[in-house]
């Protein structure tokens, strides 16, 4: 029988945080990965395994990166008023004494820009699968609705203080992941949000939810509204060529609230590559799986119950060859759905304009 003692120690050694930081022991350095263009939950969750390293493994050095672009105002208020040191991937410099650490994301699921560093430790939450041989270390649990919901799990393990501006990021993390109705989120989710928000700045929160909005916002959300379909209770829109890739995402959750679909799906150019974004409005929707299958042999794609994203490369931009995409594209997820393609029409008729003297 086990004395308490050995018992408290074999608890430790179990704990989740316990087998990161030890993965990481060996390493004298530590770069930080995510997905392409980070959003909020995976900024918090880099920012908070830095606070947990520099707590625990003073000794290394950390490098928080960023893949592609800070596109979304939010995001960007994120990192200028929470000052999140990011450096670009392509300057990360990895060797053999470096570990490289993948929040919010899996290696190969078209979530990265590159696949040209395989990670060492995966901590996600997303239910699309990806290659993990080789990863020293996983924590990966589709049942949370935040990456940040599992840092700050670590942090509670490891009894650290969390400062307001880390707090702010985390919370915001979770909150950014969990909103929209119905919830994606489960009790680890609300015990952390409720454990962070008397502890997280409300004034720079209200900043980072409430930012300035350049005029390409709303000359983008004018193109949507006016290249939007309705299909039974299926809203398909073109977006056109967009400033910054989450607007597409940004647009789904706005016409997700339609009182008369249950799905909305948004479309953009951005660079070379057609972006998508899904949204369900009903529990059992499995949009990451169905957009997996609408964009199979065309792209990648992956996501949860209700909200997915995906991305397929375009090496035509012609006006013509554009169209074609986006017709095989909608008629592969409507088949899927098993909606008449022929039955749809224009969400808004044109409106007269306003004629200013």
């Amino acid at each position: 029988m086990m004395a308490e003692s050995d018992s408290d120690t074999v608890l430790v050694r179990h704990r989740r945080s316990e087998r990161f930081l030890a993965t990481l022991a060996p390493f004298r350095r530590v770069v930080l990965i995510s997905h392409v263009n980070p959003d909020p939950d995976a900024l918090a969750s880099m920012l908070g395994i830095e606070a947990l390293i520099n707590e625990r493994r003073p000794d290394k050095s950390i490098a928080i990166t960023v893949d592609g672009m800070i596109a979304r105002a939010e995001n960007q208020a994120m990192v200028d008023l929470l000052r999140i040191p990011l450096i670009p991937i392509e300057e990360a410099q990895i060797d053999p004494g470096t570990a490289v650490v993948m929040v919010d994301s899996q290696p190969h699921t078209g979530r990265r820009a590159s696949e040209a560093m395989m990670p060492h430790v995966v901590v996600d939450h997303h239910e699309t699968g990806g290659v993990l041989d080789g990863v020293l270390f996983r924590d990966i649990r589709p049942h949370v609705g935040a990456a940040s919901t599992i840092i700050t799990g670590y942090l509670l393990e490891q009894d650290i203080a969390v400062s307001r501006r880390l707090a702010t990021a985390l919370l915001y993390g979770i909150e950014s992941e969990t909103s929209g109705y119905p919830r994606e989120s489960g009790p680890l989710d609300d015990g952390a949000l409720v454990w962070l928000y008397p502890r997280a700045d409300k004034d720079l929160l209200a900043q980072i939810r409430n930012p300035k909005l350049p005029q390409s916002y709303f000359a983008t959300y004018q193109h949507a509204l006016s290249n939007a379909f309705l299909y039974k209770d299926v809203v398909f829109c073109w977006c056109g060529e967009v400033p910054q890739p989450d607007i597409v995402a940004e647009l789904a959750d706005f016409f997700i609230r339609f009182d008369q679909v249950n799905w909305a799906v948004c479309t953009g150019l951005f660079n070379n590559l057609l972006k998508i974004s899904v949204r369900v409005s009903q529990i059992g929707g499995h949009c990451g799986e169905v957009l997996r299958g609408v964009v199979n042999g065309l792209g990648t794609a992956g996501g949860h119950d209700r909200r997915a994203g995906g991305a397929i490369p375009v090496t035509d931009r012609c006006p013509e060859a554009i169209d074609q995409l986006l017709r095989t594209v909608r008629h592969r997820l409507l088949a899927r759905l098993d909606i008449d393609e022929q039955a749809g029409h224009r969400l808004l008729e044109s409106s007269p304009v306003i004629q200013v003297p």
